[in-house]
């Protein structure tokens, strides 16, 4: 099927959660109720990933998404990574964790593609840079349609000009890490501003996704040239999402007033809320993943001992709005409510 076919279809599409929230089971639930469920591929070896596609498809699902980080910037400088690793020793003593290696690798790039290829899923999308078009043509030549999350008008044209079949505008609001094609970038463009600008640029399907909440959002986001909007902070607190009970805890705690843009935690800026962890290191280096690698066990150590102040909370700026609900009455009412908007849906 093709991508506008899928998404005129299934419009309200879950934004794939890497770290664990995109459990099967929400994919399931998501794409049981008519939207389009998304699996995270970031941080799992390919055999894992093979399994979490078995799970989803023994769940009855057919329709859903793998989201595959793409392999972008440079070796971070040695010293920098040094001076932080330093400054993270005192995180080390928090909780009894300790500091992990500032490992340089490609998240298994390889071995996902080849994954997919042999074992196709209709929709594979990609964050963090756009692939080469020779990775793009081995998808498409076995059935799947191809998305490129991108941040501004020129990132967009990149991906259409190597082949994808869509792009999935980010705005600024958007929780979790910018899609940015250099990790060096900043917050970007809101997305009602972005969303219009992409959308007369290129030739392709445009999803939608920063801050949607509920169907009012999703209704602009039509107007505006969207074919499909896609919400990740909506679903955290589902009982189907794998987010750390003290995360979904978290986004309801009155403690927690903002959001933040942070490289503390990885290395690349992402959106969570502001706490101890994002506001005592704020000058942490552009060094994705190393710093990634050096957090893990420090944020496994926060989670364990169920310490928001030093896990990543990733949250968009609506965080607020979301409901313990489940998936699927989230997507039942994001639909009711665009469609008292007015949506053309």
């Amino acid at each position: 099927m093709r991508l506008a076919e899928l998404l005129r279809e299934r419009w309200i599409v879950q934004a794939p959660m890497a770290g664990g929230g995109s459990t099967p089971e929400l994919v399931a639930a998501v794409s049981g109720a008519g939207g389009l469920g998304s699996l995270a591929a970031g941080y799992l070896s390919a055999d894992a990933l093979a399994e979490r596609i078995g799970a989803v498809r023994a769940l009855g699902t057919t329709a859903f998404g793998v989201n595959v980080f793409v392999p972008s910037g440079q070796p971070a400088p040695p010293e920098a990574l040094a001076a932080y690793r330093e400054e993270l020793g005192s995180e080390a003593e928090r909780h009894g964790g300790t500091v992990g290696e500032p490992v340089r690798d490609d998240d298994a790039w390889t071995a996902k593609i080849d994954l997919l290829v042999a074992d196709p899923v209709p929709v594979v999308s990609f964050t963090f840079e756009c692939p080469s078009a020779e990775a793009l043509d081995r998808l498409r030549a076995v059935g799947s349609t191809t998305v490129v999350t991108v941040t501004t008008v020129e990132e967009a044209r990149i991906a259409v000009e190597r082949g994808a079949d869509g792009v999935c505008a980010q705005g600024s609001e958007a929780g979790g890490h910018r899609a940015v094609f250099d990790p060096a970038g900043g917050a970007g463009s809101p997305l009602f501003e972005l969303l219009p600008e992409v959308a007369a640029a290129v030739d392709v399907p445009v999803i939608a996704a920063g801050g949607l909440m509920n169907g009012r959002d999703a209704a602009r986001a039509l107007e505006l040239g969207a074919a499909a909007v896609q919400l990740g902070t909506a679903f955290l607190r589902c009982p189907e999402s794998g987010a750390n009970p003290a995360h979904k805890a978290a986004l309801v705690d009155p403690a927690f007033t903002e959001t933040t843009l942070t490289r503390a935690f990885t290395g690349r800026p992402a959106r969570g809320l502001a706490n101890r962890f994002t506001r005592e290191h704020v000058d942490a280096p552009t060094a994705y993943p190393e710093v990634h690698h050096m957090t893990r066990p420090l944020r496994a150590a926060a989670a364990g001992a169920g310490a928001p102040d030093g896990m990543a909370l990733w949250a968009g700026e609506g965080f607020r709005s979301a409901t313990d609900a489940p998936a699927a009455e989230v997507v039942a009412r994001i639909r009711k409510e665009a469609e008292e908007a007015g949506a053309l849906r």
